[in-house]
């Protein structure tokens, strides 16, 4: 794995994008573009097998080993969210389980994600982090 290619070095791709914005307008299209270019996850798992709890929109998530790398598949009803889960993939698609079991992501502080969101929002957003970490936690040492 390159050094651009880790999740810090994608993490600070994603600040740099996101400091490009003047406002939180633009920042909310960006991530509601990010959403819409997320591969769309198979009807077969937008079941409540896959189905994040602690989300208040539905959101479905999706993880397995390839090659000792973690891939994520999800998709949400709604379109930030969407754009959220699409943040999350971007930064942790084709690492190593334990990469993203220990992953530090300080820059969702650092683009103000967290500041700017609804309780609710942000509830989801944790919850998202919590199942992929959880996933990554599984498939460590599995395939």
């Amino acid at each position: 794995m390159t050094n651009h290619d880790t999740i810090e070095a994608r993490a600070e791709e994603i600040v740099e994008e996101f400091e490009l914005f003047d406002d939180w307008m633009g920042k909310y299209e960006h991530l509601i573009d990010l959403g819409r270019a997320l591969p769309v996850i198979e009807d077969a798992y937008k079941t409540d097998d896959y189905r994040i709890r602690g989300c208040l929109s539905q959101v479905w998530l999706r993880a397995e080993r390839e090659n000792g790398r973690i891939v994520f598949k999800a998709d949400s009803d709604a379109m930030i969210t969407k754009g959220l889960i699409a943040l999350l993939v971007r930064v942790f698609n084709g690492q190593p389980p334990e990469a993203v079991a220990r992953a530090d992501l300080s820059f969702l502080d650092r683009i103000g994600m967290k500041e700017h969101l609804s309780p609710t929002r942000k509830n989801g957003l944790d919850a998202m982090i919590k199942q992929m970490k959880r996933y990554a936690v599984a498939l460590n040492g599995n395939g």
